[in-house]
């Protein structure tokens, strides 16, 4: 019986360390590419059943025609997000398979470290004590006790971020389409619109999807509305920011701190060494210049924890679909992640029902 064989596109050395190692309860046939997943680079697949894209791969219209035309039959996306997949164009061609929940913890916590780091002046700090520097002048953050936190996003990650707040004795606002009622009961949040949450909250976190409603949902106007010297953290979606509207709300000081996971246009920088060049992005480069800008390289999900989940999920996600069970993870277009979907399980399996949709 010849073996399952599947492309990964995009991968580094963790990448291949925990696939190859979960890989020996499946026994699947795995080849990584360093190479990122795009309409040209997708003629590497062929003669491979499934291939594996990472966040920033390009799984556009135009990559799932060559994957089709490479007799790929499945794409198992190793993430949860999946804002760079072209459902319209995958619809009754391939199925497009993701990983709903690595770790909630690990980016619920990285976002809460993102905040006291930027707060506290942790990264300052370190730097000036490395150059004998022992001055605290410059340093000062704010008790978060007190404070009002406004989370975008009451998912699984946005219920663990109101979870770690809980012993910090501060405010919760929230805002979600579909409000989590056992959620504010327990985690005593407050859902509010969207507006109110921007006017009150001294902390704005966000952890939603991104979707083509919310892109650059923090923009000039929503800053506009909030309060002098907020702080915004975004380990989500870059996109969610309009990154001029936030340079202009930094330079008037209107934002006190940003702590950024992501950005919007990320896909050129993050994962890579780039330290032997200059940037070439404006926006990046400008943002850098901040003494009140942290930026990380989209790392929040990265811990042991998470790689293994990820690695499993996705690898039995593979094997779901090879073995004709349920496909539980499976992204369909009628529902396209809405947690409303009436299939089963979170996400459901394909709806058969649901016209074609236009590409």
């Amino acid at each position: 019986m010849n073996k399952t064989k599947v492309a990964f596109f995009d991968t580094k050395p963790y990448d291949r360390e925990f696939f190859t190692e979960t890989n020996r309860k499946f026994g699947f046939e795995l080849t990584f590419f360093e190479a990122r997943l795009n309409p040209n680079t997708a003629r590497m697949a062929e003669g491979f059943d499934a291939v594996s894209a990472f966040v920033n791969d390009d799984v556009s219209e135009a990559t799932i025609k060559e994957l089709v035309k490479a007799g790929v039959k499945l794409i198992a996306m190793r993430c949860a997000g999946y804002n760079n997949v072209n459902l319209a164009a995958a619809y009754g061609k391939i199925l497009v398979m993701r990983v709903p929940g690595y770790s909630p913890y690990a980016v619920a916590e990285y976002a809460l470290a993102l905040l006291q780091t930027l707060n506290r002046e942790l990264h300052r700090a370190y730097n000036r004590v490395r150059e004998n520097n022992f001055s605290i002048n410059g340093l000062m953050g704010f008790d978060l006790r007190g404070k009002t936190f406004g989370i975008v996003g009451t998912g699984k990650i946005g219920r663990v971020f109101a979870e770690l707040l809980q012993g910090f004795g501060v405010r919760i606002l929230a805002y979600d389409m579909y409000p989590n009622a056992e959620a504010a009961r327990q985690l005593h949040i407050e859902y509010v619109s969207l507006e109110e949450l921007y006017r009150n909250s001294d902390v704005i976190s966000l952890h939603c999807p991104l979707t083509p409603e919310n892109v650059h949902m923090i923009n000039d106007e929503a800053i506009g509305m909030m309060k002098h010297g907020v702080y915004i953290i975004n380990t989500s979606r870059g996109k969610l920011i309009d990154s001029a509207a936030l340079i202009a709300g930094l330079k008037s000081r209107k934002i006190g701190g940003a702590g950024l996971d992501v950005y919007e246009e990320e896909s050129d920088y993050f994962f890579e060494d780039r330290s032997g060049y200059a940037i070439d992005d404006d926006i990046l480069a400008r943002l850098m210049t901040f003494p009140n800008v942290l930026i990380t390289s989209h790392q929040a999900f990265f811990t042991r924890e998470a790689m293994t989940n990820i690695s499993n999920v996705t690898l039995k996600n593979i094997e779901d679909f090879v073995k004709g069970r349920e496909l539980v993870n499976c992204i369909c277009y009628q529902c396209d992640g809405n947690r409303q979907c009436p299939g089963k399980g979170d996400h459901a399996a394909p709806c058969k029902s649901q016209p074609k949709p236009e590409a």
